[in-house]
């Protein structure tokens, strides 16, 4: 049963990264264009504080799904997860209609954090405990 469980988790990570790619690679907002009629437009989840908090929470998830999928491999996990929140923002360099911003690219590199530190947090509090 637990396999079974991990398994999902791991194919709603594989399918969260496709999703976020393709919202990242689009040359526009696809949500904007689909609620709005405006690919021109972001819609925002909650105000941004100092960082995209669209981006946080979508790192977050994504985060969250990549360590119940990939516990065992947790090292490759975070440098995957550092790499992608890095390169798909950089990549808003050269892709039309969209726009490299600090605020984004902090907004992924964050969401990831949160959640690093959180399992280091408790990894530590665990080990404390035996």
């Amino acid at each position: 049963m637990k396999n079974k469980i991990i398994s999902i988790i791991r194919l709603l990570f594989y399918f969260a990264n496709i999703i976020l790619a393709g919202l990242y690679l689009f040359p526009g907002s696809i949500l904007g264009w689909i609620l709005y009629d405006n690919m021109y437009k972001q819609p925002q989840i909650t105000s941004d504080i100092i960082v995209s908090t669209n981006h946080v929470y979508a790192f977050i998830l994504l985060t969250i799904l990549g360590v119940f999928s990939f516990n065992h491999k947790i090292k490759e996990l975070f440098l995957y997860l550092f790499s992608i929140s890095i390169i798909f923002e950089l990549l808003h360099l050269i892709i039309p209609n969209r726009g490299f911003e600090f605020s984004d690219l902090f907004g992924n590199i964050i969401g990831v954090l949160i959640i690093y530190l959180m399992k280091n947090i408790f990894h530590i509090l665990n080990r404390k405990k035996i």
